[in-house]
């Protein structure tokens, strides 16, 4: 059996982009190769930098270069209020309505048992220990309104519920379904306003 060539290669990688399959990577590979070899090649450095230099932010777990990010070490943000979404995109969603001032919490996903997927593997055991430190006085659930960003947003309520933290979940401007990397920032901000407890 011979392996895969380069070209080959090439192709199977780009496949791991969302919305990708064979064809798309495929007519990508050739376009590069053909058409843009030096974007190819900015592509390719930029992808090598990005995975050297990126990393998770010590407070929120968003994507930063350095310790904490730029939010995390402002002092104009509101320490009492955290807003807990599923993506670093979700938070920048968030932060382009300019209807919010407080701080993030970004899980990198939401819990899906089927997929394996529970408490620990999002890290809610870390939004415990960041919500203890005594500055966060309501906690803002913005996950998706999918069934799996419901289950997480019903969790996080009962978890720190029990500590004594308000809990509130952003309202239901966003159409159910939908996801908040997709929706405009007006109706984005319409919800974070309306938010309601969990």
């Amino acid at each position: 059996m011979k392996s895969p060539s380069t070209l080959e290669d090439l192709i199977s990688a780009l496949r791991c982009l969302p919305g990708v399959g064979p064809k798309s990577a495929q007519r990508m590979a050739y376009h590069l190769l053909q058409y843009d070899r030096a974007g190819a090649e900015r592509l390719g450095l930029a992808m090598g930098r990005a995975l050297q230099s990126i990393r998770r932010c010590a407070r929120c777990n968003t994507f930063t270069e350095a310790e904490l990010c730029q939010l995390c070490s402002s002092a104009k943000r509101d320490a009492s209020q955290l807003c807990v979404v599923e993506a670093p995109a979700d938070q920048l969603m968030m932060e382009q309505t300019l209807a919010y001032s407080g701080l993030y919490f970004v899980l990198m996903g939401r819990l899906s048992p089927l997929d394996g997927i529970g408490p620990r593997e999002i890290g809610l055991d870390v939004l415990q220990r960041r919500v203890s430190d005594g500055l966060v006085k309501e906690v803002i659930v913005a996950t998706n309104f999918t069934n799996e960003g419901e289950a997480t947003a019903h969790y996080i309520g009962e978890m720190l519920k029990a500590r004594g933290i308000r809990v509130s979940r952003i309202a239901r401007g966003i159409p159910v379904g939908g996801e908040l990397e997709y929706v405009d920032s007006g109706t984005l901000a319409q919800a974070l306003i309306e938010r309601r407890s969990v």
